[in-house]
């Protein structure tokens, strides 16, 4: 039997990489998980009585969105604030998220205002149902509000429960509106017909309290307004200015629920895991698709999906495993683009693009595939043929010498290991040989063409050979 020399990293050294990988992932969710949880901050804990918070939302209304307003609603409770500023510019989202909101703004003890901000900016869609939740609503110039009309995102809703829904919006937004002395005309047609309104004519019709250049002139502004139906009286004219944001656990599970951001998870983690059946063990590619695809799977979970989208993923998914296992010539990896941008297309099929893939997300993605697939796989792959021509069919014509005098078996030195070697004639040692076969784990070898095979000649190379050794 030879004596193989081990290759390769120690396996002690490989559970150690193994876990300090694992390690490094646990850590980070630990972390994920801790900015998430919203601890407050020593500067938020440490702001006086009667503050004005200001904060952002801007985006896409989502869970991580409603989640973090409702928490910092519930803070500035705490730190007794003389009122919450949110400064809005969304294009609309997801109605559970939009109660939530709303509900945490009817809860509140302080008033909350809602100012979409700055110029540009829109409160569309969900954005109008919780400006009119808001105690004060605020719009800067050059901004604009409306097209509340509830959309579906898994195709057409028909006649009856189409009917159904509008009811039911029109009377949630009526109800708000009035209770909080808001034209709840104009807010059942920005329902009923999509109506949009430039602040100038928003504060006109009494849909909205203020039209204010800046947040100074705002607070100035709302100085002495009271709210209704709280009856809080606001004293802001002087008041000192809290600003809070998200933190970077939140900015980034806020990031992963948009649907262009989502979907590149997903393709990526695919990706990922085929590189890594490529080439096994644990590394980049498995930890980093693995990662990818559960934050893609994340945001699945928590936007309304296309069943028939997430099934074109699924089977692109399947075509680019199988391109590793199955000789196609690239055929399978064409197939499963073509699968992945009908996937990408259909997986959130909403009007209007507020919750749909962007195309130029799907086409850049899908170049980026088959990149992948021309190139990295291809190398990839090369290298791990080229690895498997390295076996023992690879030390035929390799040379060494011989250990163990062979006669006909015996020992030799080839690529600085011991092997078991028989030939058909007699080799002294210190003879160098020539593989020309391997049988098992035997080397079939003959003595080098230049070697003097001679008796004297073979003592002469086994004296060099232990003088060598030693």
């Amino acid at each position: 039997m030879p004596h193989k020399a081990p290759s390769g990293p120690r396996p002690s050294f490989r559970r150690f990489r193994r876990m300090a990988l694992f390690a490094g992932l646990i850590l980070a969710l630990a972390a994920l998980a801790l900015g998430v949880s919203g601890i407050p901050s020593p500067d938020a804990l440490a702001q006086p009585q009667g503050a004005v918070w200001v904060t952002e939302a801007e985006g896409i209304v989502d869970p991580p969105l409603a989640d973090y307003l409702e928490k910092v609603i519930g803070r500035a409770e705490d730190a007794r604030a003389e009122a919450l500023v949110i400064l809005m510019d969304t294009p609309g989202g997801l109605d559970t998220s939009m109660r939530q909101i709303i509900q945490a703004e009817l809860d509140a003890k302080i008033p909350v205002v809602v100012y979409v901000y700055p110029n540009g900016a829109r409160a569309a869609s969900a954005g109008v149902y919780i400006m009119m939740g808001a105690d004060v609503t605020a719009m800067a110039p050059q901004t604009n509000l409306g097209a509340a009309t509830p959309i579906s995102l898994s195709g057409d809703m028909g006649e009856t429960l189409t009917r159904k829904v509008i009811n039911d919006s029109v009377a949630y937004i009526r109800a708000l509106a009035n209770e909080h002395d808001r034209n709840a005309e104009w807010a059942e047609q920005a329902v009923r017909n999509a109506e949009s309104l430039p602040a100038a004519e928003a504060e006109d019709i009494g849909v909205i309290e203020f039209v204010a250049d800046d947040l100074d002139t705002l607070l100035q502004e709302l100085d002495g307004f009271e709210t209704v139906p709280k009856g809080l009286t606001l004293q802001t004219a002087n008041a000192p200015i809290h600003r809070v944001q998200m933190n970077w656990a939140e900015r980034f599970l806020h990031l992963v629920v948009n649907p262009d951001f989502a979907f590149v998870f997903l393709i990526v983690g695919v990706l990922g895991i085929v590189l890594e059946l490529q080439s096994p063990g644990i590394g980049v590619g498995g930890i980093g698709g693995g990662i990818s695809l559960l934050l893609g799977l994340y945001a699945l979970s928590v936007l309304p999906v296309n069943l028939v989208g997430v099934v074109l993923l699924i089977l692109a998914a399947g075509f680019f495993m199988a391109e590793i296992f199955v000789v196609s010539g690239g055929i399978l990896a064409v197939g499963g683009v073509a699968a992945m941008i009908l996937g990408g297309v259909l997986l959130f099929d909403a009007p209007e693009g507020i919750l749909r893939v962007d195309w130029s997300v799907i086409i850049l993605t899908s170049l980026a595939t088959l990149a992948f697939f021309a190139f990295v796989i291809r190398a990839v792959a090369r290298a791990r043929r080229q690895a498997s021509s390295g076996g023992l069919e690879a030390m035929v014509g390799a040379q060494g010498r011989v250990r163990q005098a062979i006669d006909p078996v015996g020992q030799v030195m080839v690529h600085g290991e011991l092997w078991r070697a028989q030939a058909d004639r007699t080799i002294g040692e210190g003879s160098a040989v020539t593989v020309t076969a391997v049988q098992g784990l035997t080397l079939i070898v003959e003595p080098t063409a230049d070697e003097d095979e001679s008796p004297a000649a073979g003592q002469e190379n086994a004296q060099q050979w232990a003088d060598k050794e030693e």
